[in-house]
């Protein structure tokens, strides 16, 4: 039987996931580029990739039960992350650099950790499986 506090921290590990794949495939210092970054250069991709992934965190945010400000944070990073597309070069370049996924997936993970800890498995990005690490 999967209780409230295991969902949560499966859509923790689903968010994490999502800002892997969509800002942190590749780590320059401080900065990552993932698909999000690279498809934004391709019109169409870029807009069904974006929207799609933040259907996911929304939906993972709703199961998870997350609280209405987070909702509405999380709404507004990918809304913005989504409509930068519409303004070709510049737009695209901008999409490049926002990192609208991560920070809607770091929204959605603060919310679960404050309500039920942090969660005891973590994602490995390079392997796409989960790590054991300890739990202070």
């Amino acid at each position: 039987m999967t209780t409230t506090k295991d969902r949560a921290h499966r859509a923790w590990r689903n968010a994490e996931r999502i800002k892997q794949l969509s800002d942190n495939l590749i780590k320059i210092g401080p900065w990552g580029i993932g698909l999000d970054g690279v498809l934004a250069w391709v019109p169409a991709a870029n807009t069904i990739y974006s929207v799609g992934a933040g259907g996911l965190l929304i939906y993972e945010a709703i199961k998870a039960g997350a609280g209405s400000w987070t909702l509405a944070r999380m709404a507004a990073y990918l809304v913005l992350n989504s409509a930068m597309t519409d303004f070709p070069i510049v737009g695209w370049a901008m999409d490049t650099l926002f990192r609208g996924h991560l920070m809607a997936a770091n929204a959605l993970q603060k919310d679960i950790e404050a309500r039920f800890g942090p969660a005891e498995v973590a994602v490995d990005a390079a392997s796409w499986r989960p790590v054991r690490r300890s739990v202070p």
